[in-house]
């Protein structure tokens, strides 16, 4: 993303979830933004306690310790997060996958571990069931599969965080995460969309630029995430400077299909934008880019 060289733009950062997290508001009133942006970053860290397994008392941290049988009740949105992650699961056919926390514990160790697909691979289902009705998650089988939410609790914060600013109604803004995962709302005035650059992840040579207005992007490259898992053996992967962007109404969606769309094959990427019109992708890879679905930017 570039920045817009502009009197009325108030930046504002937060490190969270191992990542920095900006804000873009483009108002005269520095004073309202940092309120704004103050409570946009009271959630972010509210969703941090709630979805990251590496802090010891939050809710993944909790499902991940239960046995078979257990259950737990659960915060609205790390209940909403798993539900729509189990859905993604489905609609990617698995390559999206929030299971592999111990794959991707051994891979950032360099460790050698079993390779053996990810549950959804071979059953078609995850050993855990939620209740809509009472907001609770069971353990139905084996409690070797642990959650991970790396690749989808960012861009939900930064769903989360853009409508806290749009409730304070904070102006035009843009939200993102390490400038991995980002979401855009309304232009600033005068100007077709908020600038955005990608750029090759092996040479910075600029791929593709454009704005963005009320929507959302992912991205996904092993040299800036260090491993993908591949949930079909359950090995990292082993493609150094490949990259993939996806365009998405929800941050959110954006970063768990860039993951996925990561080990995908490019029959199953034109089968998906095909199915999913509000989706673009590009992939770059070996020095050459792929554009899939609608315009990106």
């Amino acid at each position: 993303m570039t920045h817009m060289p502009d009197s009325d733009m108030q930046v504002f950062a937060r490190q969270a979830m191992n990542t920095r997290f900006e804000i873009f508001l483009h108002t005269p009133d520095r004073d309202y933004a940092a309120q704004a942006a103050a409570a946009a970053f009271d959630e972010l860290l509210a969703l941090e306690n709630l979805l990251s397994r590496f802090i010891p008392n939050s809710e993944i941290s909790a499902i991940n310790a239960l046995q078979p049988g257990e259950s737990l009740v659960l915060h609205q949105d790390t209940f909403a997060c798993l539900q729509r992650c189990f859905a993604l699961m489905q609609e990617t056919s698995g390559a999206f996958d929030i299971t592999l926390a111990a794959q991707v514990d051994a891979a950032r160790a360099g460790q050698a571990l079993q390779k053996q697909a990810a549950c959804w691979q071979k059953t078609g289902t995850v050993p855990l069931q939620l209740d809509s009705d009472s907001f609770t998650i069971t353990r139905t089988g084996e409690a070797g599969y642990r959650l991970d939410l790396g690749g989808f609790g960012k861009g939900y914060a930064v769903d989360r965080m853009l409508e806290v600013l749009q409730e304070w109604d904070a102006g035009p803004a843009l939200v993102h995460g390490g400038r991995s995962s980002l979401r855009a709302g309304a232009a600033p005035a005068g100007t077709p969309g908020w600038p955005v650059q990608l750029s090759a992840p092996d040479s910075g040579r600029v791929l593709l630029a454009g704005t963005l207005a009320h929507r959302a992007m992912g991205a996904s490259g092993l040299q800036k995430h260090g491993h993908i898992i591949d949930p079909t053996t359950g090995a990292a992967i082993q493609q150094p400077g490949k990259a993939v962007w996806v365009s998405a109404r929800d941050a959110a969606t954006a970063d768990a299909l860039s993951t996925a769309f990561m080990v995908m094959p490019p029959e199953s990427l034109h089968r998906f934008c095909a199915a999913h019109p509000d989706v673009a992708v590009m992939v770059y890879d070996r020095g050459e880019t792929k554009l899939y679905g609608e315009k990106l930017l």
